[in-house]
């Protein structure tokens, strides 16, 4: 008897109806897709599983959104991914061009960044032009250089992470041209930059789990020297700590992770297998610990599938708080306790800051630093584990 074929998901049936219409040339670039409603309507299925046939594309490059609009076929949605707001979006008006630089599109942080920016600049009435530089600082290099030569009015850029020097943002901020950086500053270079409050984000996370009487909370991080982001939320964190005469423990921290296999829990849903290894071996060795802060919400689920997978309940034997909220937490298994950055506001935020440059380039730079929300969940309970078991 002949094995039926396997079944295919509807969220990846939309995707290739919408990648087929391309491939045809149905839709050309710049074309509105149809709207979520009426994607569910034709497939009948949920408006959540249409939005997550979008939501891969959109990373992909082969779609995006502006903001009130709706979404639209990138200018060259099967090359390397250069999106333009359409005319329909900017009222009619056109300022020139604004090009926005960022490592890596893979989660809801991101694109809800990238829709803070096209709305704001569309509201401006200036074009986007985005640009992905793969965690490449030689990339970052090339782009910049071609968004230049493009004649853009001013550039929005998403550092590379371990980034703490950039010649070509040095030099361009030397010549006031309008640049603001986004996310995080960098060492050492006065630029206009837009970024939440990670030492108080942090400090906030730590002391929640403090009040909750953990004393022996580790701290778990990607490759984090020279992502200031990542740096100033260890020290918040040592803060915390140290305002509770808790002393810092360098045997609780786990840092060397590479960003890269950690997104995989975000982009599959499943966690990196040699990473959850690594971390359940860090929990074995550390069975007095009781509490762990991760950076963010990747290393953060990574962690509580590595500890679920041995038997150790979350939140009963382990709380677990970190950065950065995602789409739909509140209906995971275990609801996560976490800080939530204003990702659309910053986006909206660094436009604004780069707009008053553009008019006036001599202006005093300015450095916007945009408070975080704590949002308790079910990844915390108080303390029962006493110092020295688990």
């Amino acid at each position: 008897m002949a094995k039926s074929s396997p079944r295919i998901p509807l969220y990846t049936q939309i995707r290739q109806y919408i990648r087929d219409q391309i491939e045809r040339k149905a839709w050309l670039p710049g074309d509105r897709i149809p709207s979520e409603n009426e994607l569910a309507g034709r497939f009948n299925v949920s408006r959540i599983t249409v939005k997550n046939a979008l939501s891969k594309l959109n990373e992909e490059g082969l779609i995006f959104r502006v903001q009130g609009k709706g979404s639209f076929i990138s200018p060259d949605p099967f090359g390397e991914p250069l999106i333009y707001a359409p005319d329909a979006a900017l009222g009619g008006k056109n300022k020139g061009l604004v090009a926005y630089l960022m490592p890596r599109l893979v989660n809801s942080f991101t694109a809800r960044m990238l829709d803070g920016v096209e709305a704001e600049l569309a509201k401006h009435g200036y074009r986007l032009i985005f640009c992905k530089t793969k965690d490449s600082q030689e990339i970052e290099k090339e782009v910049l250089q071609e968004v230049i030569q493009l004649g853009v009015k001013g550039i929005i850029i998403f550092p590379v992470d371990g980034e703490t020097y950039s010649e070509d943002i040095l030099r361009l901020t030397l010549i006031d041209f309008p640049l603001v950086v986004i996310d995080r500053y960098l060492r050492g270079i006065e630029t206009n930059c837009v970024y939440a409050d990670n030492v108080e984000g942090a400090r906030m996370a730590t002391e929640h789990l403090i009040s909750l009487n953990h004393t022996k909370i580790g701290f778990l991080s990607t490759v984090y020297p020279g992502t200031t982001s990542l740096e100033d939320r260890l020290v918040g964190y040592e803060k915390a700590l140290a305002e509770h005469h808790i002393p810092v423990e360098h045997r609780l921290r786990l840092t060397h992770f590479a960003p890269e296999p950690m997104n995989t829990v975000l982009d599959e849903g499943i966690a990196d297998e040699t990473a959850k290894k690594e971390m359940q071996l860090y929990l074995k060795e550390n069975p007095d610990m009781s509490a762990v802060f991760a950076v963010n919400s990747a290393v953060g689920l990574t962690l509580i599938e590595a500890a679920v997978d041995m038997g150790i309940r979350v939140p009963e034997d382990l709380s677990v708080v970190f950065f950065d909220n995602y789409e739909l937490a509140a209906l995971s298994a275990i609801p996560p306790t976490c800080v939530s950055q204003d990702e659309l506001e910053i986006g909206k935020e660094a436009v604004r800051l780069l707009v008053s440059v553009i008019d006036n380039p001599k202006k005093e730079r300015s450095r916007v630093v945009l408070p975080n929300k704590l949002i308790v969940r079910k990844s915390t309970a108080p303390c029962t584990v006493k110092p020295g078991t688990n």
